[in-house]
């Protein structure tokens, strides 16, 4: 049969045939392109040429692009549209690819030919990008046990197989708990104090599970948050509270012995190679280095945001009791009551705002933004083929040159298919492909508020910030000028990655950027003035419940990588104790994070989610460049792009943030922008 995949890129910009791609095209192409992919790494050993950079590691870098062009949007699909029978074919595909990517790591004629070149750098006249990336494979030999005795490198296959199979069972156990979750309410006295908004996607939602009446509510973000902060029924509240904490944790669907097997063989793993631990591993590759340095960065903010969190919960634990004359806050009450005094407190209710957040003016507001500080230009295209009706593909361009810079993908409703939350995907890099270097491919994909028969869809700020921070991720992504694929766009060090995405927040709370964009779907009115000043009052409202909330995330990732976690017996327990001193609530029974947290166990973040917080101080200290000459200064957006966004981790991600800057990032600048330097 025809095989999609098996055939060259005819479409415009070479870019996916989405209508012709069917769920049994990706087995059968990946399982040819593997042996491609293999053969060509047995050309690359069998040189007969000594090993110089073009024939060992410009080769190395192209040897399995057919495999990844296959497997970029088997992936993609899988976590943004995914059926039961993509996800089962995960547990087939991983372990295939998990192998030929450990007989690539442990051919040990490739490391000798790699190892020649890098014993010689010294000698070589490499750009800085090729001796990042010559260093780069060197090391990444040496860190999947190229140095290892041939036991042990057994044991290493042994244990990644066994990861490769995990990973995909806990991401689709979370997945199946999800969309397993819904209260469906026919009383209209339940759901008071919600927006028409919420209302209306409940009942629309009601509709498409075949009530006739009634409003469901279900764990996806654009349901779940509104309820949580709009809903006067506490008995509701607490429902889907306790629904979303205790996902996964015992039932069919329990993460608990997956996330014992995880640890363990990320533990097992990390000893085989040498090192201490499995947290010790991954920050050998990161900017903060080491644990210790991620424990005392932990601790600096936990000086500032314990007690002001503290406050921020005595806050609203006064005014609940002004109220009502209880003054009891539970972990499903706090955002409710924390609304209600936002609301009193800066006469400030975000539902006000929907209507001047329709998605689409947003989408051409971040899009006016790129054009602004990057002078890019983004243009629809209908002709090309997309993998889901909601799905909607632009061609990105220089304004000056009129050069291609990518194709962009948009991916905004949620659906059962789809995970939860938001995320960049490059379904293709940037960088040397098949003998020439190649524009990029990048997906955005988020789970906003969907459009109902009568409203368009009108986003919260909340999602408006997701929309922007996502968007940065994408220009990283799209305005890479990397030679080489395994260090453009996004691939760079973990804790500078969330630099581009972050800082682009920031210019959601400034008048000059809501002015391009905020305007009224009905009336086209622009956002009142005094919408954005409360916009910008609020912006640091509870900051420190916020940051504390992430601390706990990272402290909880880190419990489980630094050290043995072979001990721990009760994951609920181990929650609790490893996170102490983070937590404004006590634990609640039936309930833990850990079963459900996707970022660490599924998602490439573990030992690593301290990297949000850590980029904070990057994007704060970076965003005062721009305050300080006008946020949308060209010089300032110029060297933005030239020493960050095109460069990807083309060099060391300090040096990067110095030529950008002229000095390394002041760690006052996060606490300055949210108002808790003083604390």
């Amino acid at each position: 049969m025809s095989n999609p995949f098996l055939e060259s890129a005819a479409l415009l910009h070479g870019a996916y045939p989405f209508d012709r791609i069917a769920t049994e095209h990706y087995l059968p192409a990946i399982e040819v392109q593997l042996k491609s992919a293999q053969a060509e790494i047995d050309r690359i050993c069998s040189q007969e040429k000594p090993a110089d950079f073009e024939n060992t590691i410009d080769a190395l870098e192209c040897a399995s692009d057919a495999l990844d062009w296959t497997t970029s949007c088997y992936y993609s699909m899988k976590i943004a549209d995914g059926d039961e029978e993509m996800h089962d074919l995960a547990k087939v595909i991983q372990p295939k690819l998990a192998a030929y990517a450990n007989d690539v790591a442990l051919n040990e004629g490739l490391f000798n030919r790699v190892k020649a070149i890098y014993d010689q750098r010294a000698h070589l006249a490499l750009t800085t990008e090729q001796q990042t990336v010559l260093e780069k494979h060197y090391k990444s030999f040496v860190r999947n046990g190229a140095l290892l005795e041939q036991d042990k490198k057994q044991q290493l296959r042994e244990i990644d197989e066994a990861l490769s199979k995990l990973s995909p069972v806990y991401s689709e156990n979370v997945l199946k708990q999800t969309n397993a979750f819904n209260i469906h309410v026919t009383d209209e006295s339940e759901v008071a104090g919600l927006p028409a908004t919420s209302l209306a996607a409940a009942r629309a939602a009601a509709t498409e599970r075949g009530h006739d009446t009634g409003w469901v509510f279900t764990l996806d973000m654009p349901s779940f948050f509104p309820l949580m902060k709009y809903a006067d029924n506490d008995t509701l509240r607490k429902k889907m509270w306790m629904g979303y904490g205790s996902r996964c944790v015992g039932g069919e669907f329990d993460n608990s012995d997956n996330i014992r097997e995880i640890t363990r063989l990320r533990y097992e793993r990390a000893q085989l190679l040498g090192y201490s631990d499995h947290a010790n591993y991954v920050l050998e590759e990161r900017m903060a280095g080491s644990p210790e340095q991620v424990h005392a960065f932990f601790e600096r903010l936990l000086q500032a945001v314990a007690p002001a969190a503290k406050d921020d919960l005595e806050a609203v634990k006064a005014f609940k009791k002004e109220c009502t004359g209880d003054d009891t806050i539970t972990p499903w009450s706090f955002s409710y009551w924390s609304e209600k005094l936002k609301q009193q407190r800066y006469d400030f209710d975000e539902e006000q705002l929907r209507p001047y957040f329709k998605l689409e003016n947003v989408v051409e507001g971040v899009f006016e933004h790129a054009r602004r500080l990057f002078d890019i230009q983004f243009t629809e295209l209908t002709e090309l083929p997309v993998y889901h009706p909601d799905v909607t593909v632009y061609e990105v361009t220089d304004n000056c040159s009129g050069d291609f810079i990518g194709l962009f993908y948009t991916d905004f409703f949620p659906r059962p298919t789809k995970q939860t939350g938001a995320w960049m995907s490059p379904l293709k890099e940037q960088g040397l492909r098949e003998g020439q270097v190649q524009r990029p491919h990048i997906m955005n994909v988020c789970n906003f508020t969907k459009p109902t028969a009568d409203t368009p869809s009108l986003l919260s700020l909340d999602e408006v910030e997701t929309l922007f921070h996502e968007f940065g991720h994408a220009l990283h992504g799209l305005l890479s000028e990397c030679r080489y694929r395994s260090v453009a766009g996004t691939n760079v060090h973990w804790d500078f990655v969330e630099l581009p995405s972050q800082i682009m927040e920031n210019w959601l709370f400034e008048e000059e950027g809501l002015a391009l964009f905020a305007r009224h779907y009905e009336t086209g009115e622009t956002i009142p003035p005094e919408f954005i000043r409360k916009i910008r009052d609020a912006a640091q409202f509870q900051a420190a419940a916020i940051a504390i909330r992430q601390v706990f995330l990272g402290k909880l990732d880190m419990s489980y990588h630094c050290g043995d976690p072979r001990g721990i017996a009760d994951i609920a327990t181990h929650e609790t104790t490893s996170t102490e001193g983070t937590r404004l609530f006590d634990p609640v029974a039936g309930t833990a994070t850990s079963h459900s947290f996707l970022h660490i166990f599924s998602g490439g973040y573990s030992a690593g989610y301290y990297s949000y917080k850590w980029a904070e101080v990057l994007d704060a200290d970076a965003f005062e460049l721009f305050k300080q000459h006008g946020i949308f200064d060209p010089e300032t957006a110029k060297a933005f792009r030239k020493h960050i966004l095109s460069r990807g981790g083309s060099e060391n991600p300090m040096d990067l943030y110095k030529q950008f800057r002229g000095r390394e990032p002041d760690p006052d600048a996060l606490l300055r922008r949210d108002g808790l330097l003083s604390t």
